[in-house]
């Protein structure tokens, strides 16, 4: 293969994220039957069964015990991690995996192609071979800010799989609220997981909700990112344990936001629903407060089975920049003797003391300001590598268009889906090479997000363009590497989309297809 090349207009688009190495085959390709022959794992073909099942209608059944042609699962214990090939002909379908991963990437793939035809269902006749381009790809929820019940986080692992990304950040404590479970403290969950912005009801995660979410991610290759956000965000930490936090910092900044958005400012020892930012902060240098972050980094880490742990680090507006310097520092090496790798938001890559190897996040533009750039790079400097989170290209919380009633325009304004997608991960950084980038990751902060309904609406299509800069070679690697090719792939997705119940808006900028719109 010479990589990704055009098909002819009676097949169907290449799928999102768009393939390392694909071309279209000879003849026809493969006819679904109404019970369609499937060997392999059963753990993967039983969730291929439900796929194929909702994409189809319900028309076409997989089924292990059936004859004749079909498709095979296997993997091949190939050296590229995460890899596949995919070769459907009129004879039947294999797909192939380097390792588990890779294999169930590849049936998201399969069930992307899948196409009515006059004569049914079908799969066109194709070869690829597909690798991503990056290790880590991400989607983050906040659910702080708002607080959502373990099904619709279920939801979004199934969503985000289903485009080939394999992390799931959750941003479990904010001003707002705490919730986690943490079983040395359960102050934090009695006192401060009640409320959320605007007066909404609150909750939790028990240990057990959290062990679920987990085991189900996990089943579908993706790994769980706890965050607890330190040293600011911690208004809600306050509400336990009063003598570990600082009086809030009434700065004009959090005046005039109050003031823009209706809200009230925040009281110490009262709940906090507005969506101000910067106010709070840890008490630094008290042994309580060093005692409290090593009982819940401890406590979190023991639940969490992935290598991350991520504390923070943004927006610590009221913090002493000395203090914020010395407590980013203890909290890496807090996390690091727990046995994870440290995760913080870019700021903290101003310390000088951040334990070696902790990763950064990287939230600034893809034209970086105000020492944004230099911020992150301290980082690399120091033996750790980057996700790129850049705001004006992959928040999803930010509005898609001018007239939406979701989401926020503080990053540069409103984020269309092709500002999504016009943006090269390489290009972001100066000073910092490919190596040094971890991957990519898309969050989801919930400050006007208060249903599952809003998510998706607010997800898709946006999240595929970040799958696409996560997985897809650089831009200008590949033809189709484009927006042009992207809208209409997309677009392809309709029906997909419309069968898995995902509520996404149907964006102007793309050209839907039609076969999912009610």
């Amino acid at each position: 293969m010479t990589g990704t090349q055009p098909r002819d207009a009676a097949t169907s688009a290449w799928p999102v994220p768009l393939p390392r190495d694909a071309v279209a085959g000879e003849g026809p390709g493969f006819i679904l039957r109404a019970r369609t022959a499937v060997t392999g794992d059963q753990t993967v073909v039983g969730i291929l069964m439900n796929l194929v099942s909702a994409r189809t209608d319900g028309e076409i059944s997989l089924d292990s015990t059936a004859a004749g042609p079909g498709i095979s699962l296997a993997v091949t214990d190939a050296d590229t991690p995460e890899s596949y090939r995919l070769i459907a002909s009129a004879e039947g379908v294999e797909v192939t995996g380097s390792d588990a991963a890779g294999l169930f990437y590849g049936f998201q793939t399969l069930v992307q192609l899948i196409e009515r035809t006059d004569d049914g269902w079908r799969i066109p006749a194709v070869q690829i071979a597909d690798a991503p381009r990056f290790a880590y790809r991400g989607v983050m929820l906040d659910v702080a800010r708002h607080f959502f019940p373990v099904e619709v986080v279920l939801g979004i692992i199934d969503r985000a799989a289903q485009l080939k990304l394999n992390h799931l950040h959750l941003h479990l404590t904010d001003d707002q609220g705490w919730r986690i479970e943490i079983p040395s403290r359960p102050e934090l969950t009695r006192f401060a997981s009640g409320t959320a912005i605007g007066g909404d009801s609150g909750g939790f995660y028990t240990a057990e909700d959290y062990a679920r979410i987990v085991a189900y991610a996990a089943a579908r290759h993706m790994t769980v990112v706890p965050e607890i956000d330190l040293p600011g965000h911690t208004h809600a930490v306050g509400l336990a344990y009063p003598d570990i936090v600082e009086p809030p910092v009434l700065s004009e900044h959090i005046r005039e936001v109050v003031e823009a958005y209706g809200s009230t400012l925040p009281v110490a020892g009262e709940p906090y629903e507005g969506i101000a930012v910067g106010f709070s902060s840890l008490r630094i240098g008290d042994p309580a407060t060093e005692a409290f972050v090593t009982d819940v980094v401890a406590d979190l880490a023991a639940m969490t089975a992935g290598p991350y742990l991520h504390v923070g680090g943004d927006e610590a507006l009221g913090t002493d920049p000395a203090d914020y310097a010395a407590f980013v520092s203890l909290a890496s090496r807090i996390v690091a003797d727990a046995g994870k790798v440290p995760v913080m938001w870019h700021e903290a890559g101003a310390a000088s003391d951040l334990h070696p190897g902790t990763v950064g996040q990287y939230w600034g533009f893809v034209s970086p300001t105000d020492g944004m750039d230099e911020k992150a790079r301290g980082f690399v400097t120091r033996g750790g590598r980057l996700i790129l989170s850049p705001a004006d290209a992959v928040y999803l919380d930010m509005k898609d268009s001018a007239d939406s009633e979701l989401g926020l325009t503080w990053a540069n304004g409103v984020t269309s889906v092709e500002r999504a997608y016009a943006w090269e991960p390489g290009a972001v950084l100066d000073g910092v090479a490919e190596s040094d980038v971890l991957g990519i990751e898309a969050p989801l902060w919930t400050e006007t997000v208060r249903t599952a309904a809003d998510i998706d609406a607010l997800m898709f299509p946006r999240i595929a363009a970040a799958a696409e800069a996560a997985w897809s070679p650089a831009t200008g690697e590949h033809p189709l590497r484009s927006w042009k090719s992207f809208r209409e792939r997309v677009g392809g997705l309709d029906g997909l989309w419309s069968a898995l119940g995902i509520r996404f808006r149907r964006s102007p900028e793309i050209p839907w297809s039609g076969e999912g719109a009610s």
